[in-house]
């Protein structure tokens, strides 16, 4: 499996949940975490409170979502120091992180 895609999903719900704070996340998300060798796709968003039907998450506010090449990249990526600098810069606003990885 280690040469497949990994796709990194990532679901933040902040302590203080306000346009701001969430802003914030995303504009933290876009400094540290893009352009890491071995990303295939980034995209980082506000969660959408408009996707309110019974299956839908509405626990997090803001969703990251990194596609590697493959697990190698992905492990890399764990402890690249810009990823561990957004990691310590930000903790602390957050109330709870979910992640989901899986082979694409």
């Amino acid at each position: 499996m280690s040469d497949k895609q990994v796709a990194h999903m990532v679901f933040f719900t902040l302590k203080e949940s306000t346009n701001e704070t969430v802003q914030a996340l995303i504009d933290a998300c876009n400094c540290y975490l893009t352009e890491h060798d071995g990303v295939i796709y980034y995209s980082v968003g506000a969660r959408g409170a408009e996707f309110n039907r019974p299956v839908n998450n509405q626990t997090y506010d803001v969703g990251l979502h990194v596609v590697f090449a493959d697990k190698a990249a992905h492990d890399v990526y764990q402890t690249a120091p810009r990823h561990l600098t957004f990691i310590a810069e930000n903790k602390d606003s957050w109330e709870a992180v979910v992640i989901f990885d899986s082979y694409v």
